[in-house]
């Protein structure tokens, strides 16, 4: 038989498996000074999880922030980076005047908040936020993403604190809903209180199953999906 002629097969395409977790664990914080930078961190209520020395050359110390499934460890010879040079570095919270709030009163300089408007920043000094126009004061509509603050350990590393309530589809799983304080999980419930207020006064009678509202409100705002009426 000549093969020329024979029908050539297309190799099935293999299903695409789910890929391996990958998580992310760490971020590295570059500081001049392991000990003022380890005081700094766990003033802001933060976890100690390691302070590991190998003789007087290297040292590292781990912390995480409440609720987080990352952490940031600095310290003596853990980076070549120029102590300062870490910026743009996210922390999400739900409520963000009341984790300002909290950030102050453990003796924090905090900005003032603001929100992203569009349009170009030139000259900002907190390039992180992409060059978006900054505007004073919360986001007017409260929207979820929009609203945001700013603060900066003593070597300079810049933080942002950035209020998200209501994630876009698809960035969470939707059976995981999760608070890394009361104060947060209190703020979703008052947001679950007043949606559930108008969604009672469409009905025109109460909801004695608003426990279930309530728990259904609070998922879908986390995860994204379009929230019940």
């Amino acid at each position: 038989m000549d093969s020329s002629k024979m029908p050539i097969e297309t190799p099935r395409k293999a299903a695409r498996a789910r890929p391996a977790d990958m998580r992310l664990e760490v971020v590295v914080i570059p500081v001049s000074n392991t000990d003022r930078a380890k005081s700094f961190y766990g003033g802001l209520g933060w976890r100690l999880d390691a302070d590991y020395a190998a003789g007087d050359e290297f040292r590292v110390i781990q912390f995480t922030p409440p609720g987080s499934q990352c952490s940031v460890i600095f310290g003596k010879n853990v980076t070549s980076a120029a102590p300062g040079s870490a910026q743009g570095l996210y922390l999400v919270v739900s409520d963000i005047e009341a984790s300002r709030a909290d950030l102050l009163s453990r003796g924090v300089t905090v900005s003032e908040v603001f929100h992203e408007a569009g349009g170009v920043y030139v000259g900002s000094d907190e390039p992180y936020l992409f060059g978006r126009l900054r505007l004073g004061g919360l986001d007017p509509e409260r929207r979820s993403y929009r609203s945001f603050a700013s603060f900066h350990d003593p070597d300079g590393n810049g933080w942002l604190l950035q209020e998200i309530t209501q994630r876009a589809p698809g960035r969470v799983d939707g059976n995981v809903t999760a608070f890394s304080s009361s104060t947060e999980l209190a703020s979703a419930l008052r947001r679950a209180e007043a949606a559930h207020g108008e969604h009672e006064k469409r009905t025109g009678k109460r909801d004695e199953n608003w426990p279930d509202w309530y728990a259904d409100y609070i998922v879908r705002e986390q995860a994204g999906p379009p929230l019940p009426s």
